[in-house]
């Protein structure tokens, strides 16, 4: 008598959100990231009074008019707030996606992620906030310290659209299995830290220079803007060790090839955001270099806290005999 081979089925219930809702949660975070770029053109264009009230662009009107003494800067300004009604839009169809998600996700029968819909609240709470402090920068008269404060929110939003990101391409929240050792966990997170205190530092930089935000504008940080660049290049050259040092840690400890590529991908950016530094520093800030500048910084930013997602797998499988 012979017995049958027993055959065994594996199926993989994902946890993972629909394409169309993970194409708009990358979405918010490209809006995120042009809206920084066009922050600062608007800043580097001494445009910041452009439209000199909030949240009217001049008195008694909403749009620029003829009789204003701002020039062109009144549309740059104005075209910057007229992409917040893009980003209100993008963070809504967020909200609706997670939620959206959150009933096909039941009607499987799959298990609730309610990470994914607290993350995508990120955006538009974060907008409005934004709002509100794009109206406190212009009342103040481009104070440093408000119009820092709005680069920095905008770091921060862009954080969480990259957590929602992640997560969206995630099986399931649980279990969480790490692939490299925790030296290289720490590793991952101290070049995360790092790399804020490198755009901290930029922010600083630029609010010490000559780039106020308007040509009627002397409101500075006080700070000497020789030694906050200096200040600033140091800690970008111990964000390059820690890089390298991560790539001859993946090498020797043979860990995941997508950490190995980001990491090369970061070393990248970071080398050329280095010469534009050094060019724009010595060529006295002009206004494009400046602008690519902020631009790699978003890039710096965006790619090393996809690092950590690198580094684990979370949500997993369920195998049936």
């Amino acid at each position: 008598m012979s017995n049958a081979p027993s055959t065994i089925t594996s199926v993989s219930i994902s946890g993972r959100c629909t394409k169309a809702a993970r194409s708009i949660f990358i979405a918010n975070l490209v809006a995120q990231c042009a809206i920084i770029v066009t922050g600062a053109i608007v800043r580097l264009t001494a445009s910041g009074l452009g439209c000199p009230t909030w949240p009217e662009c001049v008195e008694g009107s909403y749009l620029p008019t003829a009789r204003q003494e701002e020039s062109w800067h009144k549309y740059v300004e104005f075209g910057n707030r007229l992409l917040t009604f893009a980003l209100v839009i993008l963070a809504v169809a967020a909200v609706i996606a997670a939620i959206m998600d959150r009933r096909r996700r039941r009607a499987a029968g799959l298990p609730a992620r309610p990470t994914i819909f607290v993350l995508a609240l990120i955006p538009i709470i974060g907008t409005f906030a934004q709002a509100l402090l794009g109206g406190v920068t212009v009342l103040t008269g481009l104070s440093p310290l408000s119009v820092s404060s709005h680069f920095l929110v905008s770091i921060l939003i862009s954080a969480g659209c990259v957590a929602l990101v992640v997560r969206s391409y995630d099986l399931g929240d649980q279990p969480t299995v790490f692939l490299v050792r925790p030296e290289l966990r720490l590793l991952v997170w101290l070049m995360v830290g790092v790399a804020f205190i490198v755009v901290l530092l930029g922010v600083i930089v630029t609010g010490s220079g000559p780039h106020s935000g308007d040509s009627d504008s002397e409101s500075r940080f006080g700070f000497d803007p020789r030694t906050v660049a200096w200040l600033h290049a140091d800690v970008v050259l111990l964000f390059v060790g820690l890089i390298l040092a991560m790539l001859l840690a993946v090498r020797l400890t043979k860990g995941p090839a997508r950490l190995f590529r980001l990491t090369l991908v970061l070393l990248a950016i970071s080398v050329v955001q280095g010469i534009i530094g050094y060019t724009q520093y010595f060529a006295g800030l002009p206004v494009a270099l400046v602008t690519f500048h902020v631009l790699g910084a978003s890039l710096v930013w965006v790619t090393v806290l996809f690092m950590p997602a690198a580094i684990r797998t979370r949500g997993g499988a369920v195998i049936a005999n």
